[in-house]
């Protein structure tokens, strides 16, 4: 999640990332149930349904530059489909109407989420003056909105709980359920086990701000670099074809099928080793931590923050080799070779090479990682599936380019050179690389 100030996150209610102590330990124990196999079903299957129409719009176009807007829609639907049950059909940024007032669930949330920096430095309360511009109007409004829809979604949910009724698997209606079996007493406003109605809006707004954004930066530098390596594009089709065959996309089951997409997996790690979209901050909380450093014992005084250096831990030479600077998702992959086996028998033995503990942070390590690791992974991985079995990318020849070569050398020097921290890492002008996708 990106690094913020704790109090400017409390944007509907206390959350996850902005208590500590007992209080953490308490909204820690009832959203992890919330992340759970039910839920990842429903991240894959609608992840699997965003990337078919995504791909459907990319190859009906001779070339696209909108890869980076397309990815935010696939992550906002796929949030809103895990979050909420809502469901809506893909459209690429040059489908989608322009909406200026954010009236419904959909709108109200992706008016948020393409704000959240002026959202968290302003506040609700600066927002809601009536002299300011019309965007930040627009925005007070969508916050109105998106809370006054999970409020409904809150009263029908505890009715529902009431008479007995099953509840659906998406994080909202599986946090409300969770907050109400963890309850073993109310006190005024203060629910001991479970959470209260601000806590699960609050909890609800940082999956939502932790998930959209990282989830469509990383899928986004993935498009764009795998287009320049088409080697590893034929090394995941071979493993695409290999699991699904000719299946429908409809027919992909996630139970059967995600655990056997290691390459795939491996193309979201290396992403992170060298794209990681943010590091995620620690504190010392209200008492000295004593950290020790080889044969050094390191003092961090009380309240201090520490935000490591994903960067320097994933390119360590020590832990990564000399090619730590190359993109090479083969590296997460070990595989048995040999003339005593078939190719499918080779593809089938391949297993994964997990890193050195605490050289690869992308999630963070310890008791406060990111409780929606899973999630990403399952979405990645759909995607990965839904783009790259029957199709390939690559970029469009520019002016006086001979050929792919050059063009590729082109795209990762953008890459490189055209990448930056805005509040995550992103690449700045993803636009400048034209993509053309071709069946295989």
């Amino acid at each position: 999640m990106p690094n913020v100030p704790p109090e400017m996150i409390e944007i509907f209610g206390p959350n996850l990332a902005t208590t500590e102590g007992q209080q953490w330990q308490r909204h820690r124990k009832v959203t992890a149930t919330c992340f759970n196999e039910r839920n990842n079903e429903i991240v894959w299957s609608e992840s699997v349904r965003q990337s078919v129409g995504m791909l459907q719009f990319w190859s009906s176009k001779p070339s696209i530059r909108s890869a980076a807007d397309d990815t935010r829609t696939l992550s906002l639907h796929v949030l809103a489909s895990a979050g909420f049950g809502k469901s809506y059909e893909f459209q690429g940024v040059s489908e989608a109407s322009p909406e200026s007032i954010a009236t419904s669930y959909k709108e109200s949330l992706q008016t948020i989420l393409d704000n959240c920096v002026l959202l968290l430095v302003l506040g609700q309360n600066f927002i809601a003056k009536p002299w300011l511009p019309k965007k930040l109007k627009e925005l007070h409004r969508a916050t109105i909105n998106f809370k006054a829809y999970m409020t409904d979604v809150y009263e029908e949910e505890k009715k529902s709980i009431g008479l007995g009724k099953l509840g659906a698997n998406n994080l909202m209606t599986s946090l409300i359920r969770a907050s109400v079996e963890n309850s073993t007493s109310t006190t005024g406003n203060d629910m001991q086990g479970g959470l209260t109605e601000s806590e699960i809006y609050g909890n609800i707004f940082v999956f939502n701000f932790a998930g959209h954004d990282t989830i469509a930066h990383t899928l986004a530098f993935a498009v764009v670099v795998l287009s320049a390596h088409p080697s590893v594009q034929d090394w995941l089709s071979e493993e695409l074809r290999h699991v699904l065959g000719d299946e429908k996309p409809e027919d992909w089951e996630y139970q059967s099928v995600f655990p056997r997409l290691k390459r795939c997996l491996a193309v979201l790690y290396e992403i992170l080793r060298l794209y990681s979209p943010a590091p995620i901050a620690k504190c010392t909380g209200g008492e000295a931590r004593a950290l020790q450093v080889g044969d050094r014992a390191i003092v961090i005084p009380a309240n201090t923050m520490l935000i490591p250096s994903n960067v320097a831990v994933h390119v360590h030479p020590r832990y990564w080799g000399q090619d730590n600077m190359e993109w090479r998702p083969s590296r997460w992959i070990k595989s048995v070779g040999g003339s005593s086996i078939t190719r499918s028998e080779d593809l089938d033995a391949e297993t994964w090479i997990s890193p050195h503990k605490g050289s690869f942070i992308a999630w963070s390590e310890g008791i406060r990682n990111c409780p929606g690791k899973k999630f990403s992974q399952v979405e990645f991985v759909a995607a990965m599936a839904g783009l790259f079995r029957d199709w390939r990318v690559e970029p469009v020849l520019d002016a006086g380019e001979a050929d792919l070569r050059v063009a590729q050398k082109r795209i990762m020097d953008m890459v490189e050179n055209d990448t930056g921290q805005v509040l995550l890492l992103q690449l700045l002008h993803p636009e400048r690389a034209v993509l053309a996708w071709k069946r295989r």
